[in-house]
């Protein structure tokens, strides 16, 4: 009689805890980006993990993110293994993550997705730092060039946009071959710089991009008008 009485307790209690933590996650996922149009969240775990507090995996689907500028056409990401405050969570507090956790999954970006990027701070910025990278010559004191237009072909990135000096605004167009190296390194190759009809730098010499121990890329595929990613990163608490 106890058993016949429990069970069917048990899924409902914990289909409870299981849509207050999808809840939670989905507001703490909303509060990290500007603006989403889809968002699917999916929670794998026994009562015993919800209830300490630990899921053995979670799967998120995202359409048309924006985070810090950024437009993210599509994200796929799964992790495993969370550990959440989840007592705050149960009293309506905001959730936390209490222990790094390893992400992998899949990220789109269209073109045209790019292109809306291009005045964030976080990838106007990247693309100044890799100009200099480049160019070193390029005067340190001159204002950074403001990035207007993208094109993506087959493992190759184009970009351009309005530099200003002191005197004279010029156009800039910085073209590059892209390929993975490592896990956490791009290689950059058949570079051209353009500021206005003058060739700045053009050849095949090598330089690499150190993304950091916390990334771990397993597909970097430039197509026409898209770019791929897959692979993983460590989301710390």
């Amino acid at each position: 009689m106890h058993k016949e009485n429990s069970s069917p307790k048990n899924p409902q209690k914990i289909g409870i805890i299981t849509n207050v933590l999808k809840t939670a996650l989905s507001l703490w996922l909303r509060s990290q980006v500007s603006q989403i149009s889809q968002l699917e969240v999916e929670i794998q775990a026994s009562d015993r993990q919800l209830l300490s507090g630990r899921i053995s995996g979670v799967s998120i689907f995202a359409n048309h993110a924006i985070y810090q500028g950024l437009h993210l056409t599509q994200i796929l990401l799964k992790a495993e293994n969370i550990r959440i405050n989840i007592g705050a969570v149960l009293k309506g507090q905001p959730l936390r993550l209490l222990e790094t956790v390893p992400v992998v999954g899949e990220l789109i970006l269209k073109e045209e997705d790019l292109k809306a990027s291009l005045s964030s701070e976080l990838l106007s910025t990247a693309l100044n730092d890799l100009l200099l990278k480049l160019l070193p010559e390029h005067s340190p004191n001159s204002k950074p060039t403001a990035w207007q237009k993208i094109s993506l072909a087959n493992q190759n990135l184009v970009v351009s946009g309005i530099h200003t000096d002191v005197t004279n605004p010029t156009t800039i167009e910085m073209s590059l071959s892209l390929e993975l190296l490592s896990p956490h390194e791009l290689q950059l190759s058949q570079i051209q710089i353009k500021q206005g009809t003058a060739m700045l730098t053009e050849g095949n010499q090598g330089h690499y991009l150190d993304l950091g121990s916390d990334v771990d890329i397993q597909e970097l595929t430039l197509i026409p008008g898209k770019l791929v990613c897959r692979g993983g990163i460590k989301v710390n608490p």
